[in-house]
């Protein structure tokens, strides 16, 4: 079956960033998959992303030293930072140029799962994610391994000789480089004891503190020296499965949950070979032919941040609380900052159930006001980073205060069809759905495209 370049172009913007905007209908209706590409392949300044207050949050190592008072007030603060931190994020895939580099931070952001509540450590791990997003793996993962979020959340600190805690040890082979049968326990217990005595200072940078790390032999992947924690990380990247399992799992962020071993299998010795370099992954990835295959194409269910990003860079709107947002990124079960737990969240078919999916189809018309939402949110203040319903805020998110400027979408959408531009592939039902509506009932058209299932796809 042919497809044409404009379901191409779409297929592309779902996978290298999050959906179509409004300003791109008519780039995309016209411009060839290879010209879209280059566009998102374009090299960007990096911007980080950061909180509004100049005031630094109290280092969590100093917590003990306040009293109830002050400690209370050090973590409230540090929760409002980083609901500020999630909405910036959220903000950079929504309307960031550079939609590659924030589709990758955000599959990087679930790969390296981190959940602490200190605000410098959440901004400072989700920035040197972004910053190196594309580039190369090792120094992603270095830079990862070493900030103070990850050494915090896996218990580092608490790797000490004599005592190795071998929680981060476990992890970075477990979840971040080979994946679980590529090592023993032995590799374990040697690689904890190499990363004893890394930590960090009050201000929250990198600290080796010599007097607690084990300097004896030690025995890993079948090596035997004085490894420390550098080491250990090089000797991971030298073995061609964490090529593969990296390859693998963007493979199934970026294609499809059902692997092609043989490509993956091709990829990752390229992967390799090229020594880690991700951007050249990520285009040999979206230049092959097989990317645009059709069993590609309108298989994957959108995660819960891809599904509104996608609908907030489709419809230009301002929004009263934008505070709101985390609401409905618990709701749907994916609140960035907030990974459930070191394996980070789910994909595919899990993210669907029969409660989310009702409200995954009523989103369009919660935020275009034709209908409240029926849930109500469940106090849980850890998970709420500290946002605490007030009755005008609780009236705000069961009717949210969002205007969609449909002036400027009906004027882009007039003369196109909604379902053609909304939805990946042909639905049996597309033609009926088409005909209730013409010109004069556009927005209806729009709002009722985003609510059926297919819209769930990417």
């Amino acid at each position: 079956m042919m497809i044409s370049d404009f379901i191409k172009n779409k297929h592309l913007a779902n996978r290298a960033g999050f959906g179509m905007s409004l300003q791109q209908i008519t780039d995309f209706e016209q411009q060839s998959p290879k010209a879209i590409w280059n566009v998102y392949a374009q090299a960007r300044p990096f911007h980080p992303i950061s909180f509004s207050s100049e005031q630094r949050a109290v280092d969590y190592t100093t917590l003990s030293q306040l009293n109830a008072s002050d400690k209370k007030l050090v973590q409230q603060l540090n929760r409002k930072r980083n609901i500020e931190i999630n909405l910036n994020f959220l903000e950079a895939m929504v309307h960031g140029e550079d939609q590659l580099r924030e589709k990758m931070a955000f599959f990087w952001h679930g790969h390296f799962a981190s959940r602490v509540i200190n605000a410098n450590f959440s901004a400072h791990l989700l920035n040197e994610i972004r910053k190196h997003a594309l580039g190369n793996f090792r120094d992603l993962l270095f830079a990862v391994s070493k900030a103070p979020a990850m050494l915090s959340f896996l218990n580092n600190q608490q790797n000490k000789k004599g005592h190795p805690n071998e929680n981060f040890a476990r992890e970075v082979m477990e979840l971040f480089t080979m994946g679980r049968g590529n090592y023993t326990e032995l590799d374990v217990r040697e690689a904890a004891r190499a990363f004893t005595g890394w930590s960090y200072d009050k201000d929250g940078q990198f600290l080796e503190r010599r007097k607690f790390h084990d300097i004896g032999s030690k025995t890993f992947l079948g090596k035997t020296a004085n490894f420390d924690g550098n080491d250990i990380l090089d000797s991971i990247l030298e073995q061609p499965v964490t090529a593969r399992f990296i390859t693998r799992k963007l493979y199934r962020f970026l294609v499809n949950e059902q692997v092609d071993e043989e490509i993956v299998s091709l990829l990752s010795r390229n992967f390799y070979h090229s020594g880690y370099d991700i951007k050249q992954l990520v285009n040999s990835i979206f230049t092959a032919d097989w990317f645009y295959d059709s069993k590609h194409i309108g298989n994957k269910v959108k995660a819960p941040i891809e599904l509104m990003a996608g609908i907030m860079r489709m419809l230009p709107m301002e929004i009263a609380y934008p505070e709101n947002l985390i609401i409905y990124q618990k709701l749907l079960g994916q609140m960035l900052l907030y990974p459930p737990n070191v394996s980070g969240w789910p994909s595919g078919k899990a993210w669907i159930d029969s409660s989310t999916l009702l409200l995954r189809m009523q989103l369009p018309q919660i935020w275009s006001g034709l209908r409240p939402l029926d849930l109500d949110v469940h106090n849980d203040d850890d998970l709420d980073m500290g946002l605490k319903q007030s009755r005008a805020l609780e009236k705000a998110y069961k009717n949210p205060k969002i205007s969609i400027d449909w002036s400027t979408v009906e004027v882009t959408f007039g003369g196109r069809d909604p379902f053609r531009i909304l939805l990946q592939g042909q639905i049996s039902f597309e033609k009926a759905l088409r005909d209730e509506y013409d010109s004069k009932n556009i927005r209806l058209a729009i709002i009722e495209a985003m609510s059926i299932p297919e819209y769930q796809l990417c």
